[in-house]
């Protein structure tokens, strides 16, 4: 009898732990009876991401929804696979944060081929018809307000200069990086064009300033051969950085040949993201600034989208014009991004609840 005892509660337990393993925060239980929204990021490796997958499920979940939330890692073929098994878990509407922008198109076929409508979220979809929504901040913009940032602190408009420069763009294969870029360049090409800016290594266009996969290391990489070839004898006065994570390579880079000293100063270093490092790194007087994008506002204009489209109506948008997939315009809601500086982090980061003081010590 003892044994027959232990026997049922072995079992009993495996059915318990069983049970406990097929449900979780990001993985719904297919049995719940709520609708199943899928949310593919690209990556783990910038806490921006991280911040966004939260903030989105945090959301969702509030609202009723379960949630599937899968991470990439950088690879396109892995998204695809999350995806894919996402559509086959019953996913009524899939907000994906493309790695590739142009990489998608076969599988977004078929969710609409089971009728499931797709937001992109703050990454345009390319080449395909079939995206319904984009969720995004205002990415010229932001290119805007980086390449002021340098124009401001250098006093071009004071006819200051010549000062050297030198840019770097985002992931090739990212729409944004694009955006970030023809915004500075709007600001920066009257004043390379007059001499006010030069551009000793002659690189100013994305295919050459492209940082792949937006990674530090390969944007370190190439800030130490444009060291290296044009500026053993002269300064960098000021480096356009799209992203937090290429700004820190750069300092990088920077620091190891002798900038940040009394003698030598750093130059100016844009950034994007608000990362931690970086806010750090602008506490200390390293990077110059970077730009905010509240992630929480881009979850809730999302869930926002994903509530309406599964009550039967139209989600809200305020722009039709600008994000042209190369198939459609895309209906999009544009979010509008802050400058942040040493003078304003405080304000902007940690009043808002963004951060805790802690956080950036």
């Amino acid at each position: 009898m003892k044994k027959v005892v232990a026997v049922l509660l072995v079992l009993v337990m495996a059915l318990a732990l069983a049970g406990c393993g097929s449900n979780s925060d990001t993985k719904a239980s297919s049995n719940s009876g709520k609708k199943l929204v899928g949310i593919a990021m690209p990556t783990k490796s910038s806490a921006r991401w991280i911040a966004d997958g939260n903030n989105i499920v945090k959301q969702l979940q509030a609202k009723g929804y379960d949630t599937d939330l899968q991470y990439g890692e950088d690879s396109v073929e892995t998204q695809v696979s999350q995806i894919e098994n996402m559509i086959t878990k019953g996913a009524k509407v899939l907000i994906v944060a493309s790695i590739d922008g142009s990489a998608l198109s076969e599988v977004l076929q078929k969710a609409k081929d089971k009728n499931i409508p797709v937001i992109a979220y703050d990454r345009l979809i390319k080449n395909t018809p079939n995206v319904d929504y984009y969720a995004t901040f205002d990415n010229f913009k932001v290119g805007v307000l980086q390449a002021q940032y340098i124009v401001d602190k250098l006093g071009l408009k004071d006819g200051k200069g010549p000062f050297n420069i030198e840019l770097f763009g985002g992931s090739p294969d990212d729409n944004n990086a694009f955006m970030f870029f023809d915004g500075s360049m709007s600001v920066l090409k009257p004043y390379i064009d007059s001499g006010k800016l030069v551009v000793k290594s002659g690189q100013m266009n994305m295919k050459v300033c492209a940082t792949l996969r937006w990674d530090g290391a390969t944007a370190q990489a190439r800030m130490d051969d444009l060291l290296s070839k044009y500026y053993t004898n002269a300064k960098v006065d000021a480096v356009l950085s799209p992203y937090d994570g290429i700004s820190i390579g750069v300092l990088s880079s920077l620091k190891a040949v002798g900038y940040g000293t009394a003698n030598q100063p750093l130059p100016i270093v844009t950034g994007q993201d608000c990362e931690i490092p970086s806010v750090k790194s602008i506490i200390k007087g390293e990077q110059s600034m970077t730009i905010f994008k509240d992630t929480r506002d881009l979850a809730k204009v999302t869930v926002n989208m994903v509530d309406a489209v599964l009550n039967g109506k139209k989600a809200e948008v305020n722009d039709t014009k600008t994000y042209n997939n190369g198939v459609k315009v895309v209906p999009s809601y544009l979010l509008t991004p802050v400058a942040v500086d040493k003078s304003n982090y405080q304000k902007v980061l940690i009043d808002s609840g963004y951060y805790k003081a802690d956080q950036l010590q």
